[in-house]
């Protein structure tokens, strides 16, 4: 693959991979901003980075009731009324480096800061659905494909939703062509990209070309081959490769927490901050931290959270502790679920949702 052509990277970003290039930001930077800024929005590819004219952009649907359909992106943008919704973009693989100090994991060795909180502006997936006539009949299932860049694993990358969330406006899902305001730039996927609120980051297809309505789930390897959590005795990609089949595919990511950062205040004092992400079952309520193991648990100030699909941030000024030691979080969300105290290893090192951890 040709990586020669990318566009210039931030240098705000802990680089993981060259080629693809993979980078994330330090997670005491992300918690300073509720919104984040573009130049700390992680970046997480399979292939090379590639630009394209706005103007010229084309986006087709196949599997419609009128056959094949093709729309300039700038008669999208014209023909449709745009949607804004802020919501969190995160990367199955936050923590997985943690996961992977429990065990060998397979994956780019993410710390906390794949995870990004952002205002995305673009055509609701929904209208432009019920623009070309779409029935749930036999369709259940809409892809998204990218065939815009090379891939890894794939010809092509691809995921899919369920045809009852796409067409549902509860879920908010878009195909967005602007990121906090401005039009996005080809770093994250312009200049257009799905966005999928609530659902794990590899379901947010960038340089979305293709919309596949379909009664299948999409065959792509991303969607059938990678981003399931598989059993903590499979421990091989031989092992692996005879059960793909038999998990579902990942959609909501679990409820989650992370100390961002800890700074030291006169007279045994530390203050803390960080970030907590929903899971299936509601929004975060509130986040709690202990520095005695969970005997007792203080509860943090939410410091900024929009809507339903947004993470939370959050803060503590813990007093009397000494001159180290460690701090955990946990979230609680609406429905009383509590973040769990351990993360149960698999071979992908997705989804790692342990206690938040810092040390001073």
């Amino acid at each position: 693959m040709d990586y020669s052509q990318e566009p210039p990277h931030s240098e705000l970003l802990l680089v993981q991979a060259l080629e693809p290039f993979n980078a994330e930001p330090p997670a005491a930077a992300l918690v300073e901003f509720s919104q984040t800024p573009e130049d700390l929005v992680y970046c997480r590819n399979h292939g090379p980075v590639r630009e394209f004219d706005q103007d010229s952009y084309t986006i087709t649907i196949k599997g419609g009731p009128k056959g094949d359909v093709i729309y300039y992106l700038r008669d999208l943008v014209q023909a449709f009324e745009k949607s804004e919704v802020v919501a969190a973009l995160q990367c199955a693989g936050n923590r997985r480096k943690e996961m992977g100090a429990i065990k060998l994991v397979h994956g780019v060795a993410w710390a906390d800061g794949v995870i990004a909180n952002c205002k995305w502006g673009g055509v609701r997936l929904c209208d432009l659905l019920a623009h070309i006539g779409v029935h749930p009949t036999e369709i259940k299932h809409v892809w998204f494909e990218s065939h815009a860049t090379l891939c890894q694993d794939d010809e092509s990358y691809g995921a899919s939703v369920s045809l009852d969330r796409a067409m549902s406006r509860d879920y908010d899902i878009l195909l967005a062509y602007e990121m906090n305001d401005e039009p996005l730039s080809a770093e994250h996927g312009g200049p257009l990209r799905v966005v999928v609120p609530g659902y794990l980051g590899a379901r947010w297809v960038k340089w979305v070309d293709t919309i596949v309505l379909s009664p299948q789930e999409c065959p792509n390897f991303y969607q059938q081959r990678d981003y399931k959590i598989l059993p903590p005795d499979v421990e091989t990609k031989a092992a692996a490769a005879l059960l793909w089949d038999k998990f579902p595919s990942m959609t909501y990511l679990p409820l989650n927490s992370v100390v961002g950062s800890i700074t030291r205040l006169p007279e045994n004092r530390i203050q803390v901050k960080g970030y907590a992400m929903p899971g299936s079952s509601g929004n975060v309520s509130r986040v709690e931290v202990t520095v005695d193991g969970g005997e007792t648990w203080e509860k943090a100030r939410t410091t900024y959270q929009h809507g339903k699909w947004s993470w939370t941030l959050w803060d503590v000024e813990v007093n009397g502790v000494g001159e180290s030691g460690t701090l955990y979080s946990r979230a609680v969300d609406e429905s009383g679920d509590v973040q769990r105290r351990e993360g149960v290893w698999n071979l992908r090192g997705v989804a790692y949702s342990a206690w938040g951890v810092g040390k001073w």
